[in-house]
């Protein structure tokens, strides 16, 4: 099974400092939903990895979530994609939970619930947290220039062998081309 992790916000939708509290806030980033269903015709299972402190902090509640995460699954569905399944961790970020990424919580069930070993696994992020927590967990580590992608990558300080791509669509052609 090839599996690929994304990160939502900043990789399939646009990211939002103000956080994205509704569907009508949940934009998608030119080509991201494409790329998804790209991906899912050439046999890569998806799956969704977001951290949603919003809940935590009281912004919205896991049913706002889920109304915003079935507007994502469609906009998928047209294009021809399907997303395996979406794993969140609602948390605050002084909470101290294990499923918070940059801790590789959320990866490590990802990868035991589909049966996979992290290691085989790669994960598509645009901060350098999503990155933190595929490398934690052995697997493979790809930044996107979208979202907070630009600055991450000028930070520097990225797990080594983080492969770096100007957009979910750009890493969706190198996955489907040249991944091992």
């Amino acid at each position: 099974m090839k599996l690929l992790i994304l990160d939502r916000d900043g990789v399939i939708n646009a990211d939002s400092p103000d956080y994205i509290k509704s569907p009508e806030e949940w934009l998608p980033i030119a080509g991201s939903i494409n790329a998804i269903g790209e991906l899912t015709r050439a046999g890569w299972t998806l799956v969704v990895a977001t951290n949603q402190s919003a809940i935590g902090r009281g912004m919205i509640d896991v049913a706002m979530l889920n109304q915003i995460h079935s507007k994502m699954h469609k906009a998928v569905h047209h294009a021809g994609g399907h997303l395996d399944a979406v794993f969140f961790c609602p948390h605050a970020p002084d909470s101290g939970c294990g499923c918070r990424k940059p801790a590789p919580g959320l990866i490590l069930d990802i990868a035991k619930r589909f049966r996979v070993d992290a290691k085989d696994c790669y994960m598509v992020g645009d901060s350098l947290r999503d990155l933190q927590a595929i490398a934690a967990a052995g697997g493979r580590a790809i930044l996107v220039r979208t979202g907070n992608g630009m600055k991450t990558e000028l930070r520097g300080d990225l797990p080594a062998g983080t492969l770096i791509f100007d957009d979910l669509a750009a890493a969706a052609n190198w996955l489907m081309y040249s991944a091992d």
